[in-house]
């Protein structure tokens, strides 16, 4: 039953990254706000409930993995070391982002036109601003569970601190800067913002 499931689970999940790929790509040729919901389920053989089951809002499909950014920032929280301190995990995430040239770390040319297309949506800027919200939420109640001071503040800064830096690099990458260039500043940046942040919660 067990194996049953792991298998039931993997085709849920290659189904739903299947869908999000197409819409990434019909979203990249024709821009967000031309392409509907149900020619991205035409496109994708799947039923237009089918999408809405797996992405609740069409802006979801495109900023698919703010659900995952969410997860990642309390999973370091929650699964640290004994005895570290939470930023010191978050620390090691963020870097560990940058080094795998992850989505959300903004490291990659491959990205630009990700971005072009959400500046281009007033619907996927809002999205945005929403998963911002949302992942600093999650971030504080999973610091409520530790002995910070303050989990909000804390959540709320490190949130903000980890989206200045990426969208630093995001704009340069715009630019045209080279990509190593970027990489080294965007460390050097998060290691500025949480040697802050260490200073503060101390």
């Amino acid at each position: 039953m067990k194996e049953e499931l792991s298998l039931r689970e993997r085709k849920k999940r290659e189904t739903r990254q299947r869908i999000s790929d197409i819409a990434t790509l019909l979203f990249a040729q024709r821009g967000f706000d031309a392409v509907t919901v149900a020619e991205v389920a035409r496109e994708a053989g799947v039923s237009t409930m089918t999408v809405f089951n797996y992405f609740p809002r069409k802006e979801d499909l495109f900023l698919d993995r703010i659900p995952e950014a969410a997860d990642l920032f309390v999973t370091a929280v929650r699964e640290r070391a004994p005895g570290e301190h939470p930023l010191a995990a978050l620390r090691r995430l963020t870097l560990q982002l940058l080094d795998q040239r992850h989505p959300l770390s903004a490291i990659a040319e491959r990205f630009v036109h990700f971005w072009r297309v959400v500046i281009d949506s007033p619907a996927l800027r809002a999205r945005a601003r929403e998963g911002v919200e949302e992942v600093e939420s999650a971030l504080a109640g999973a610091l409520a569970e530790t002995e910070v001071a303050d989990p909000c503040l804390l959540a709320a800064l490190t949130v903000a601190a980890y989206r200045t830096v990426y969208v630093t690099s995001a704009r340069r990458l715009m630019a045209g800067d080279p990509v190593e260039e970027v990489a080294e500043d965007h460390r050097a940046r998060l290691e500025a913002a949480f040697a802050a942040l260490e200073r503060m919660a101390a």
